[in-house]
């Protein structure tokens, strides 16, 4: 809304839309925007809901849209994000290639291990937590999940609050990527039902684990994650 006001548009002025989040649903306003740049990513005209709370203080979140033939590199060390055109290139040296599908749209979809479990992930730069659905929860228990659990409060893009059981992530394969001391909240969050992943374990892999790496690019032209771990992994 704060961004709005800078630009002195009216809240009022285009019909409400349908925001949708990991924990719910609203009817909320929008605005409509002559242009719109981040890097080499435009976008003209553009209608944009409005959000209450965009991850706890930012302007916006930027979705998937536009990003068919875009690269996104993020450097977690220096906390650098750079977005511009894919130019085909394979991984640099030094980097991991791990193939990602679509999904829903552009649903980034890994499969992957969550201890012993066979999993989807799907990778979520947008979320700040780790989360997984029941399904997930069910089989780990079976194996691996001894400790108590936490009471986690999982808070989306509506301000929906949905809460979850959190344990220590056992460690969760990506390909030849394997991540360690990350958290993981499980619950019957209201994505993966709009998803239909219910049944099947599914697992949102959000900062709190991506931060973890040094370097991530996503190539959505090419479909595939290039990922630098830490010197000290």
């Amino acid at each position: 809304a704060e961004v709005a006001e800078t630009l002195g548009i009216p809240l009022n002025q285009q019909p409400p839309v349908r925001l949708r989040g990991v924990t719910g649903t609203a009817t909320v306003p929008a605005i409509r925007v002559d242009t719109m740049v981040v890097g080499d990513l435009l976008f003209s005209p553009k209608r944009l809901p409005i959000v209450t709370d965009a991850l706890g203080g930012a302007q916006g979140i930027l979705g998937s849209e536009g990003m068919a033939d875009k690269r996104i590199y993020i450097d977690f060390r220096r906390d650098l994000i750079t977005i511009s055109r894919s130019r085909n290139e394979r991984a640099a040296l030094g980097f991991m290639t791990i193939p990602v599908r679509f999904e829903r749209g552009r649903l980034l979809v890994v499969d992957a291990l969550v201890g012993n479990v066979r999993a989807k992930a799907i990778i979520d730069t947008g979320g700040q937590a780790t989360i997984a659905n029941k399904a997930l929860r069910d089989a780990l228990n079976r194996m691996r999940l001894r400790q108590p659990a936490t009471i986690d409060n999982i808070v989306g893009a509506t301000t929906d609050v949905q809460q979850g059981e959190g344990y220590p992530a056992p460690p969760i394969e990506l390909g030849s990527l394997q991540i360690r001391s990350s958290h993981i909240t499980f619950g019957d969050m209201h994505i993966f039902e709009h998803w239909k992943l219910t049944k099947e374990p599914a697992v949102l892999i959000g900062m709190d684990a991506l931060g973890l790496l040094e370097t991530l690019v996503i190539d959505y032209r090419r479909r595939e994650l290039h990922i630098r771990m830490r010197s000290s992994s």
